[in-house]
């Protein structure tokens, strides 16, 4: 199947995909700052740059895209069906790293939470988000993911 778009718009649609800010990651932070909770941003010395780190409690949190990090489950982690070769290389690369980072992080006493998108587009769960961050935070489990209804969490630490 062709691609519906020019390369030169998919290129500029693409490059307009930001890693920082996201409006995911910046709602993390405000249910956190609205907590009390004190966090540092992209800490680089940390293995996969945690969107949101919290250095006294060692928690590193990632605001994850479901399409981009392959949700297991969601409705939001579909393979595009143009160009399959090079979007399953690119996406199981992305998974890869995920499990990589995750395993770095656990092996040096940190504890993971992942918050996938799909969190943020069921009105339900968003404004259950700062509970739910919460419990995870004061529960002291290693790792964690809030999701939306309807995904399926399969993923395991280590």
């Amino acid at each position: 199947m062709a691609d519906v778009v020019t390369p030169e718009q998919r290129s500029r649609m693409m490059s307009g995909i930001r890693g920082k800010g996201t409006k995911p990651e910046v709602l993390v932070r405000k249910a956190l700052t609205g907590l009390g909770y004190r966090y540092r941003l992209h800490r680089r010395d940390l293995p996969g740059s945690p969107d949101i780190a919290m250095p006294g409690r060692r928690i590193a949190i990632f605001a994850q895209g479901c399409f981009w990090h392959m949700h297991a489950g969601c409705r939001f982690a579909k393979m595009p069906s143009t160009r399959p070769e090079f979007w399953h290389g690119k996406l199981s690369g992305n998974s890869a790293r995920d499990r990589a980072v995750l395993a770095d992080l656990t092996a040096m006493g940190w504890r993971v939470l992942w918050v996938w998108e799909c969190a943020f587009r069921d009105l339900q769960t968003l404004s259950e988000l700062p509970s739910l961050l919460q419990a995870w935070i004061e529960s002291g489990e290693a790792f964690g993911e809030i999701a939306g209804p309807g995904s399926a969490v399969t993923r395991e630490a280590g």
